[in-house]
């Protein structure tokens, strides 16, 4: 039961509730109730390195769930990602960019429907539409509490979020210094941003994937709607970088056998090891724990020298 609890958090709140962070590295510039005409308003985070310098740029990585990056002494959970000082190391010695971070913090029981790809579920069949939304978590309650809104999402991030950031902060605006990550259901969305947005986004790190999309594998349209659309929409291996990776462990588990036919997806459409990474990680697990152990890969990947 207390394994079923963590899985359900995890995946659901992610610290909705969560305190202002306090990094152990850098500052954070703390945005409360960030508005937007395309969805509910939201904290968002902006962490600065310890020698930001308004007469310098910095690329810019935009990560979901936010309130999850910075601070374990705020976090259900009591851990986090650990962004702050991963990135102040590789920083420091050299081996990525200079760059910020906008952790934007997600929005509790809206979280499911603001990044699962909308796109994907509207390509569904009536009935196969039908199933998805009568899914259950392990507690039996609905996995979607509201419409698909993660096209909605995406605008709020792309037409309101970085303009902001771009006008307020000293960053480099381009493509090729744009970048976006999460875990999870926030795989999910970097995915898909990624691919609705390819001139916007250079890079993306998808951490744990939930190709599964609900909380089961049997009679199970989702991880087939995901397929079709990144063959349809997978953006130019020519110019953009992605990372996927998971573990064995907890709901990791079921990912491998989706995670392998995203990667034949991959190969097809032209990428290799220049621009586009698969990690395994036995003995992982879902949750921040392993996540932060493992994200100096996917930042030294996107953000290389």
């Amino acid at each position: 039961m207390k394994k079923i609890a963590v899985i359900f958090f995890v995946l659901f709140s992610c610290c909705a509730f969560a305190q202002i962070s306090k990094p152990s590295a850098g500052k954070i510039k703390h945005f409360e109730n960030f508005s937007s005409k395309f969805v509910d308003a939201r904290n968002v985070d902006v962490w600065l390195p310890q020698h930001y310098d308004v007469h310098k740029k910095y690329a810019v990585l935009y990560m979901h769930d936010g309130q999850m990056l910075y601070d374990s002494t705020t976090t259900w959970n009591h851990q986090e990602w650990g962004i702050d000082e991963t990135l102040s190391s590789l920083m420091a010695s050299k081996k990525i960019r200079d760059c910020i971070v906008v952790g934007i913090w997600n929005n509790g029981k809206k979280r499911h429907v603001e990044y699962f790809p909308q796109k994907a579920y509207t390509a569904l069949s009536k009935i196969e539409k039908e199933t998805v939304i009568k899914a259950t978590r392990n507690n039996n309650q609905s996995v979607f509490d509201d419409s698909i809104q993660s096209d909605n999402y995406l605008k709020f991030i792309v037409k309101e979020l970085k303009p902001f950031i771009d006008t307020h902060f000293s960053t480099l605006k381009d493509q090729s210094n744009t970048f976006i990550a999460g875990s999870s259901m926030g795989g999910l969305i970097s995915m898909y941003a990624i691919c609705e947005y390819p001139q916007v986004f250079g890079g993306a790190a998808c951490l744990s994937t939930h190709w599964v999309g609900i909380f089961r594998t049997e009679n199970n349209p989702i991880p087939n709607a995901f397929m079709i659309y990144l063959k349809k929409h997978l953006p130019s291996s020519m110019n953009h970088k992605i990372y996927f990776d998971y573990g064995d462990k907890t709901l990791d588990a079921m990912y491998k056998p989706y995670q392998e036919q995203v990667d034949a997806i991959m190969k097809a459409k032209g990428y290799s090891t220049k621009n586009w990474v698969t990690k395994f990680f036995p003995g992982d697990d879902h949750s921040e724990k392993s996540w932060r152990n493992r994200f100096y890969i996917p930042a030294t990947f996107l953000l290389k020298r």
